[in-house]
């Protein structure tokens, strides 16, 4: 037997040898724009001609989403910017070059040499209302308090953002709100903002014909394109990594440019513009897959009903045990009640993100913010259909000396399923819609297709997203009706009618 084990082991060693395959899959991020998922499809391109397994979470979010993530092991490699990785990741504490690995090297974190790009910030405006205030520089804005500014959530926030600029150059200006970046441009061209944060590779700026102002304080760094990646990829997956790192000093500015056009204005798909540059910048044919709308419809709806039917089932489970004893014990009644009531006053986006360092991202923290989001309609009503049974009829219960449980089995519950029913049904239309929220954490759904509308301003995307989210609401709500007949006793469905 041993014999035979040392043969076999040699002819695995051997196929092993001959045939070496990478079984760590490596899961690729991206931000939430144009340019950022671009990077993360040509670097998933790459990676396929090693490992068919690489994986890219897309849209992600903000700096802070992917940061973590990273550190945390939940991706592998992210394209990031030098200047972010300085003022925002490090918040403006590193000033050197080897101060920046060694606080890399402490978080098993390595940085790649330039992509060949520097898309650095700067603030647009139209030609034509630059040229009528005479504006050329940021400085200029000084003496136009008047000016409407819609800059990015993540800008506003940063601190080589707004805060740090209008320290910089004394800027007067109290009419600031925050937005997405993507509509942004689109508020610019209506007329209701006149000034906005844009990043020097985006197509926008020729295609809405705007002036970027000089940076004449220099307050803006260097964001020289790199990759961010776990420093154990170099052993889990040494060929992927070597073939995503091909991409240092191979994207010019000019070329990044015309990349997130072609996405932003012409129409193309970001893996389509990805397998494009591969071919013409390495001679390889991209690994493109044309999806077809069925295909895309098919795969979010599946992600979508996972999260809703998993946090929903969980939240029933756990809810209709709490509101009866929220029924039972009065004074911890009143903490149950309490508890879920401020659960739900916290914002979804909000809960999703305090998800984010208990479970990382993908569906799970989603399934988790869905739930508690699922607790306060479900736990409310089982408490108050229990608490609206007539006395006399607990009181009849009692006198034919049912005891507590078989009370609750054969009376209580059967009386207050309507009500009970009404809030699971609540829960369940809730679900549907919150859910979608889920796809800025990696965890797809109908959400998705939305994000990526609103990114490219494409309204046959968010409707994509949008109309089967609304006709799984409507069918939700038909079945639980559906259910209503079948488990409410008659008699109460004739006295409700």
């Amino acid at each position: 037997m041993g014999y035979k084990f040392k043969i076999f082991a040699v002819i695995l060693l051997v196929f092993c040898s001959v045939f070496p395959q990478e079984r760590y899959p490596v899961k690729i991020g991206s931000k939430k724009f144009t340019e950022s998922v671009i990077i993360g499809e040509i670097a998933t391109g790459l990676g396929k001609k090693v490992d068919k397994n690489v994986e890219h979470l897309e849209e992600l979010g903000g700096t802070r989403v992917l940061w973590d993530a990273l550190v945390k092991g939940d991706i592998d490699i992210y394209p990031e910017y030098t200047g972010t990785i300085k003022q925002e990741v490090f918040s403006g504490k590193i000033s050197s070059d080897n101060e920046l690995f060694n606080s890399f090297e402490k978080l098993n974190i390595k940085i790649s040499g330039s992509l060949g790009f520097n898309d650095t910030y700067a603030i647009g405006m139209k030609r034509k209302l630059a040229k009528k205030l005479n504006i050329d520089k940021i400085s200029d804005l000084k003496e136009h308090p008047e000016l409407r500014i819609g800059f990015s959530n993540e800008f506003m926030d940063r601190k080589d953002g707004w805060h740090g600029l209008r320290r910089a150059y004394n800027l007067p200006q109290k009419n600031v709100r925050g937005l997405d970046h993507d509509l942004a441009y689109r508020g610019l061209e209506s007329g209701d903002i006149d000034l906005i944060d844009i990043y020097s590779t985006d197509a926008e700026i020729e295609y809405y014909n705007l002036k970027v102002l000089k940076d004449n304080k220099h307050f803006f760094p260097d964001y020289k394109a790199v990759f961010l990646y776990r420093a154990d990829l170099e052993k889990k997956a040494p060929g992927t990594l070597r073939q995503i790192l091909k991409l240092e000093n191979s994207i010019t500015e000019a070329s990044m440019i015309k990349m997130n056009e072609e996405v932003k204005i012409g129409g193309k798909s970001e893996s389509q513009v990805a397998s494009e540059f591969i071919k013409n910048k390495f001679g390889e044919i991209g690994d493109f897959e044309r999806q077809t709308f069925f295909d895309r419809l098919f795969e979010n709806t599946k992600q979508h009903l996972f999260l809703v039917s998993v946090s929903l089932l969980a939240a029933i489970l756990i809810s209709i045990p709490l509101g009866i004893i929220a029924f039972r014990k009065k004074k911890f009644g009143n903490i149950i009640l309490s508890v879920v009531g401020i659960i739900q006053t916290i914002p979804s986006l909000a809960l999703l993100v305090f998800m984010i360092p208990l479970l990382g991202i993908g569906s799970w923290p989603a399934i988790l913010a869905l739930f508690l989001y699922s607790l306060l309609p479900i736990v409310r009503n089982t408490y108050s259909g229990l608490q609206d049974i007539p006395e006399n009829l607990r009181e009849s219960a009692s006198a034919i000396g049912l005891p507590d449980r078989a009370k609750l089995r054969l009376i209580e519950l059967p009386l207050a399923s309507r009500s009970i029913l009404s809030g699971i049904k609540t829960s369940a239309v809730i679900n549907v819609g919150t859910a979608t929220l889920g796809a800025l954490i990696g965890a797809g759904g109908y959400g998705q297709p939305i994000l990526t509308g609103i990114r490219l301003d494409n309204i046959s995307l968010i409707l994509a997203g949008a109309v089967p989210a609304a006709l799984l609401a409507l069918m939700v709500q038909g079945i639980f009706d559906l259910f209503e007949r079948i488990i409410v006793p008659k008699g109460l469905r004739i006295k409700s009618n």
